[in-house]
């Protein structure tokens, strides 16, 4: 695994990325041999609150985790056992599926531990469908306001593609927009 650790509002020191790079490197017995893996951690300082954000890039899948502790050695910890349960959720939802959505060239399911009882997180409890509308971004951002959401998927009447804005947990708002046009 290759380990990418940034600092924001604070110098990574050798403890810290030793304590970074050991504690991910328990992650690796869940990846298959010979693919490139990369990790990249971003630690943050937010007084009082210290923030490590780890996302694992996979060929076909990628997994992350945000987590805000007091210290950042706790947070460092709270990021890696939130992958590792995400790890577990993937193999649940792989096994309970006939299609193991492209995942199953990345991840080695028989080092992942099964999760006992699938929670309720594990388990879609509502579907809904709608019509997409071309419209602006302001139009997007104050609709997603008036429902009291947290995000809102749209069609961007600019340049007709699904978008998804989201409000952002360090304020201001986020897009995600999908590479490929409508056809």
């Amino acid at each position: 695994m290759k380990y990418q650790i940034i600092g924001k509002n604070i110098d990574i020191t050798d403890s810290i990325s030793a304590s970074v790079e050991k504690k991910l490197s328990r992650l690796e017995k869940y990846f298959s041999n010979g693919q490139e893996i990369n990790c990249r951690v971003v630690c943050s300082v937010h007084p009082p609150k210290q923030r490590v954000e780890a996302t694992i890039y996979m060929p076909r899948f990628t997994i992350r985790a945000e987590v805000e502790e007091n210290d950042l050695y706790t947070a460092i910890d709270s990021a890696v056992a939130k992958l590792s349960d995400q790890m577990r959720r993937l193999k649940t939802r792989a096994l309970n599926s006939n299609n193991k959505f492209s995942i199953g060239e990345s991840i080695i399911f028989d080092n992942v531990e099964t999760a006992l009882n699938a929670s309720k997180d594990d388990v879609v409890v509502r579907a809904k469908s709608y019509y997409l509308e071309a419209m602006s971004l302001d139009e997007a951002i104050a609709r997603m306001e008036a429902l009291g959401h947290s995000f809102f998927l749209y069609l961007d009447a600019d340049d007709d593609r699904i978008s998804v804005v989201y409000v952002r947990h360090d304020g201001g708002y986020g897009v995600i927009e999908a590479e490929n046009p409508i056809k």
